[in-house]
């Protein structure tokens, strides 16, 4: 009869192979959308962060261009890399996520492939392209003179990897419940252009009026992007932010998700 060390020892080596194969079917997932999505051609899988890059490149210039005002002294083009960098990470993920089970249909035939294995692959694609676009252009714009390197990057981590938490949330949700809905899609497009405006990257919320702060701080990307902005400017920003809101809503939203995975996973069969 075994031991209680013995079958705590044979869990641990169960689970540490069981996460092995699962780290190289993501892997193996991950090569695959890229090469999907972007081909073997021209510059092939460095579209993960050039085409990230074009969009908040095109942005900065245009707001640098016309003089657009965000509601302080900071620098435009440091303000708008923060700021549209930050969309691209959390509005990105939702919109690879929803009905990408049926394309990867046939994928299930396979025996270590699982339907999270799909979402964790987009997931992650989705959020290197938009990570990898943020620090090339900070250090290409602070190479050219144009911007200041950020005053505390742990601030920036910090608040990076919640609005990452809060994309990965949200597509996990909207993916799944997509499966069940075409609904999802067409309120999701939309939705996601509407609260641009609303997301924090174009304003600070200490220069808004007090009844619109109210109304935006449910948005729970507004107070990762004050976090981000102020690990970026520091001292020259008065950043509204709460934190603990930001977790809560991500624990509870990923709950979720993780709720219609289950469900959508039942219903998934191969082919």
């Amino acid at each position: 009869m075994m031991t209680l060390y013995e079958r705590t020892s044979t869990g641990l080596r169960r689970l540490m192979r069981s996460l092995a194969i699962q780290k190289r079917v993501i892997y193996a997932l991950l090569m695959r959308e890229a090469l999907t999505r972007y081909g073997r051609h021209n510059i092939g899988v460095f579209w993960l962060f050039v085409e990230p890059m074009t969009f908040t490149l095109g942005v900065t210039l245009l707001w640098t261009a016309t003089g657009a005002s965000h509601g302080s002294q900071l620098p435009i083009a440091a303000f708008a890399l923060t700021g549209y960098s930050s969309v691209l990470l959390w509005r990105n993920m939702p919109g690879r996520c929803i009905h990408a089970i049926e394309p990867n249909a046939s994928l299930m035939y396979h025996r270590n492939v699982r339907v999270i294995d799909i979402y964790l692959a987009r997931i992650i694609l989705e959020g290197m392209g938009a990570t990898s676009s943020f620090v090339v252009l900070t250090l290409i714009f602070h190479f050219l003179n144009v911007i200041d390197l950020p005053e505390d990057v742990f601030k920036i981590i910090i608040g990076w990897s919640l609005l990452a938490w809060f994309g990965a949330s949200l597509a996990l949700a909207l993916g799944t419940l997509s499966e069940r809905s075409e609904i999802v899609e067409k309120i999701w497009h939309p939705g996601s252009y509407l609260l641009f405006p609303l997301s924090g990257a174009a304003f600070m919320l200490s220069a808004m009026p007090p009844d619109f702060q109210k109304g935006v701080k449910w948005l729970p990307m507004v107070h990762c992007t004050e976090y981000i902005r102020e690990g970026y400017f520091g001292s020259k920003v008065t950043s509204i932010y709460d934190l603990q809101y930001v977790v809560i809503f991500n624990i509870v939203l990923t709950l979720i998700g993780l709720s219609q995975l289950k469900i959508v996973a039942n219903r998934v069969t191969p082919g």
